[in-house]
């Protein structure tokens, strides 16, 4: 997307003159070669992105599997933990756990999970801060309101079962891993993912 951005401005400039010249000809006013010129231009726009497989919407897929995921996990996570039907799941839940977390039936009285939660979840909204050249005022905004959700997520983390905590911070350690590893240039060579303005050779 970000390198079809270049292509996008110079056809959207001819574009512009064409639909100026052909205006002038058929008399139209400024509101009707407006509108021809924002339907061309979404037109060219859907081709370039049908050219090279990169459509928006795509970007957007895995997040309408991983939420609903997300969700039916942490739940079930609860329900075996503190509403357990099956009074030998809970127990199992409640030995189950390891390091300072051994009862993962209990919040985490020392913080730990909760805060590394936080800390995680900020690092990933600053890894996607950083990555943008220019940012606009809703993207400023987003990136404000991800930043106030990592930070309630803390306590958020700290009155629930260890085990969802656990959990969050597993899901969210692997998404920074996959932000990170994306950032490498070696391995980006590997995947052949196209260079772009705003990498760098010295991510990290």
């Amino acid at each position: 997307l970000e390198n079809l951005q270049p292509e996008i401005k110079k056809l959207a400039e001819r574009l512009r003159y064409e639909v100026a010249v052909r205006g002038k000809q058929l008399g139209w006013s400024e509101k009707v070669a407006r509108f021809h010129f924002k339907k061309n231009l979404r037109r060219i726009i859907t081709e370039l992105y049908i050219r090279d497989n990169c459509h928006p919407f795509k970007a957007t897929l895995l997040v309408w599997v991983q939420v609903p995921m997300w969700v039916c996990v942490s739940v079930a996570l609860r329900n075996c933990s503190v509403g357990a039907v099956d009074s030998e799941v809970q127990e199992q839940f409640s030995a189950g756990g390891t390091l300072w977390f051994t009862d993962l039936t209990a919040p985490d009285s020392t913080w730990i999970l909760p805060v590394s939660l936080g800390l995680v979840n900020l690092l990933i909204v600053e890894i996607f801060a950083s990555q943008k050249m220019k940012v606009s005022t809703f993207q400023k905004l987003a990136t404000n309101f991800f930043r106030v959700v990592s930070v309630v997520m803390i306590p958020v983390a700290a009155s629930v079962p260890s085990s969802m905590a656990l959990y969050w911070l597993s899901s969210s350690f692997v998404g920074l891993s996959h932000n990170l590893l994306l950032r490498s240039p070696a391995f980006r060579r590997l995947c052949c993912i196209p260079r772009t303005k705003s990498d760098s050779d010295t991510p990290y």
